[in-house]
């Protein structure tokens, strides 16, 4: 098999980025030919996706997403996939319009959570929007998993790295994560999901343990096995 996949980013570039790195770096590869063919539509124009939760205007994000899914399937992409968490809202309502299959990375990475740690608690770190949808608590409830959402207080912390730090072009405060660490462990979390692909850059830059899941990590790996390559 080879197949073309199709990959929705731009939310934020330097996700996308990111993403492109970790397909590439696990991929069992000895030549170039060897590696997944992708397009990766990086549109940044894209409206910000937890305002347009927040304010429950969710037509232009909706209708620009479903135009860009449509632009990867006039490219021959044979699935897509979204790198930004909190479009996975749209994502979902988009599913029945696509002629192609959808990787849902939010439930390959709850999927992954519930075979590893069965029954376990799991911080959701994401934006207000992600939060609000409640994206992840309902696959992780299917899942047989306990979701904790931040208090009122850790979720500005939260929204703080992800704002005005890395969408800022900006590098992680440590010590403002270190609240956020100390919090969700307190509360008997065995697990924390970075279900914002500006969490995602944080594990990757600053080599955070394996407690926490990055779903990027998990799509990626599911997009190298459905495109017919070999992880490494």
């Amino acid at each position: 098999m080879d197949k073309k996949i199709g990959v929705l980013g731009g939310m934020g570039p330097m996700a996308s980025q990111l993403f492109y790195k970790l397909v590439t770096e696990k991929t069992a590869a000895d030549c170039d030919q060897d590696h997944v063919r992708m397009v990766i539509y990086s549109d940044s124009s894209m409206p910000d996706r937890t305002g347009a939760i927040l304010s429950g205007e969710y037509d232009k994000v909706y209708s620009q997403l479903l135009e860009d899914a449509k632009v990867l399937e006039n490219c021959g992409c044979e699935a897509i996939c979204i790198t930004c968490n909190t479009a996975h809202f749209f994502g979902e309502m988009m599913v029945d319009q696509l002629k192609v299959p959808f990787i849902h990375m939010i439930k390959e990475t709850v999927d992954a959570i519930a075979r590893e740690t069965p029954g376990a608690k799991v911080a959701v770190l994401a934006t207000d929007g992600t939060i609000k949808t409640g994206l992840y608590q309902k696959h992780m409830e299917a899942a047989g998993l306990t979701a904790y959402a931040p208090s009122e207080e850790i979720q500005k912390e939260v929204m703080y790295q992800i704002y005005d730090r890395i969408k800022s072009g900006l590098v992680w405060d440590a010590v403002s994560w270190d609240r956020i660490e100390e919090a969700v462990k307190s509360a008997g979390c065995q697990k924390a999901i970075m279900a914002c692909t500006e969490l995602s850059v944080i594990k990757a830059d600053n080599g955070l343990s394996d407690f926490y899941v990055d779903p990027m990590e998990v799509l990626a790996e599911k997009v190298i096995l459905f495109s017919g390559r070999r992880l490494k």
